[in-house]
């Protein structure tokens, strides 16, 4: 009898672990982060760092080159890099690393991404107590470097890592949509540019430029192609002129907002303008950096960081030096609803630290996102592209003062183009803007996007555009983003990430017939002794 209650707690223990092994990630999590006393100089970490650059050089040794000085002055501390050219394979693989408890210590990241990692337990470190330590935060006494204070980040980009009332990122990077002007065309077409463009402004003179010679070429160019108005980000497109227009999107308690009435006559607007010929977007055409620098693109919608790709001198041009027009940029806000009451999107990259057992090695995590922050790392990727650096203390020091005032210069490090979009930012940092995080705030950005771009296709198509077919956008894109299953408890949801990816289930499926065996195993000899018996 003994043998019999032994054999079944082995079987019923088995069972039991079945689920854990096998069910939804994201339930079972670290425990949760407590501070250290302080680093332990006689024990060595290794911490992973995953980063993401636009396969560009410049900005890697950036990356390298603060690694080697932090480990210079911490060197119980090794740091690894691997390096990613697209932020969503970066999400995708911290989702499936969640799954195996191999996440990285550090990650270059977005709050919207943040949203989903830390619906898993713990996954991610609340930096609050972090940032305030008075030996190893932000200015900490035990520091060894020239941190910036709490004070000294830009309070707007702080607060965009804020996700239920934690900061849970650094920022590290922040852009802005910019609107690149030909000012050579807009005069030839009879228009001065305004201080601040308006969507009508814009509308205007992209249908002005439409008017063609009598050999079919357009007038304002003289050249077979014209697209007046390109715009990169459909999402962003549509997302900013919500906010413009104080219509709905989606609120701080994640409800989606943005199947309304506002968005439907904006769609019929692009509608309108796409079916003359003076709209279209990146997904239809192609990168609107390629025809503006070619000529063929009055108004190009794009990121002041990638602002070293736009105008006739700049130095990461795509197309062929013979394509390029000589003509004069000018860098402005994009379009506005309302030119004294301006809205534009923040972006850019953060930095967020994921919990580990060893809370030893979280600070040490910390410390190396901390470094990320000083001005020699800040400013340094910062003239790159036309990124800001995210803090005072590098924007008001000597040597960014330095790097601005040497605007055209040169073509590379001081690109006028460049060190304008920078300036755009720094200038309109008060009037930027960032959307609702939750657990799901990705797909209803990609659904912003997705409605923009269907209705510009099914334009281009012949359909007609009309209250029906908004209707019935509505509902294909709210099933294509899964937005009708999002309740605010879901979202909310601190138990499960959702479906794993492929290579978590595979591997969990493994565990899972493995122990099936060993269940089928003991079964089997225990039934081989009872007829023994």
């Amino acid at each position: 009898m003994k043998k019999l209650v032994k054999v079944f707690s082995l079987i019923l223990s088995f069972a039991f672990l079945l689920p854990v092994l096998t069910g939804c990630h994201g339930k079972k999590g670290t425990t949760e982060f407590a501070m250290p006393e302080g680093l332990d100089p006689n024990k060595s970490y290794e911490i992973v760092f995953w980063a993401k650059n636009d396969t560009n050089i410049t900005q890697t040794k950036i990356y390298n080159q603060a690694i080697e000085e932090f480990e210079k002055l911490y060197p119980n501390i090794k740091v690894n890099i691997r390096l990613y050219t697209d932020y969503n394979k970066i999400y995708n693989d911290v989702i499936t690393n969640i799954a195996t408890g191999t996440t990285p210590n550090v990650c270059i990241t977005y709050p919207d991404h943040i949203a989903t990692y830390k619906t898993g337990n713990n996954v991610v470190v609340p930096l609050d107590v972090l940032i305030d330590d008075p030996q190893y935060g932000l200015g900490g006494s035990e520091v060894k470097f020239d941190s910036p204070t709490r004070a000294e980040v830009i309070p707007e980009f702080l607060n965009e890592c804020v996700l239920d009332d934690h900061v849970y990122a650094l920022p590290y990077m922040r852009s802005t949509e910019a609107c690149y002007v030909n000012k050579d065309y807009v005069e030839a077409l009879g228009y001065e540019i305004p201080e601040v463009l308006t969507w009508d402004f814009v509308w205007e003179v992209s249908e002005k430029a439409l008017e063609k010679n009598a050999d079919g070429t357009y007038k304002v160019n003289g050249k077979d192609v014209m697209i007046p108005f390109i715009y990169k980000s459909s999402d962003n497109m549509l997302i900013t002129m919500l906010k413009q227009q104080d219509a709905g999107y989606s609120d701080a308690d994640g409800n989606i907002l943005i199947f309304n009435d506002t968005t439907k006559q904006d769609l019929m607007t692009i509608a309108e303008h796409t079916g003359t010929g003076a709209f279209s977007t990146f997904k239809i055409s192609g990168y609107p950096g390629n025809f503006f620098n070619a000529g063929e693109c009055i108004f190009a919608v794009d990121s002041t960081a990638g602002a070293t790709w736009m105008g006739s001198d700049a130095p990461l041009s795509d197309i062929d030096a013979n394509q390029i027009a000589r003509f004069t940029t000018v860098v402005k806000t994009v379009p506005q609803f309302d030119a004294g009451n301006q809205y534009m999107m923040s972006q850019g990259p953060s930095i967020c630290v994921f919990n580990k057992p060893d809370s030893g090695e979280v600070l040490a995590s910390w410390l190396f996102a901390q470094y990320m922050l000083t001005n020699d790392v800040q400013i340094a990727y910062s003239s790159t592209e036309g990124y800001v650096p995210v803090t005072s203390k590098a924007q008001d020091s000597a040597e960014y003062m330095e790097y601005l005032s040497h605007s055209g210069e040169d073509n590379s490090k001081y690109y006028s183009v460049k060190i304008d979009a920078a300036r755009l930012l720094i200038d309109n940092t008060s009037n930027t803007f960032v959307t609702p995080v939750f657990n799901g705030s990705t797909s209803l950005r990609n659904a912003a996007g997705q409605l923009i771009e269907n209705t510009a296709k099914s334009v281009r198509r012949g359909q007609k555009i009309d209250d029906k077919y908004i209707e019935d956008l509505y509902k294909d894109t709210e099933s294509l983003y899964k937005l009708d299953q999002l309740s605010s408890s879901d979202r909310n949801s601190k138990e499960d990430l959702g479906p794993l990816p492929a290579g978590s289930v595979v591997l969990l499926s493994t565990l899972g017939v493995t122990w099936i065996g060993i269940i089928a195993y003991f079964a089997v000899q225990f039934a081989k002794k009872k007829r023994a018996d």
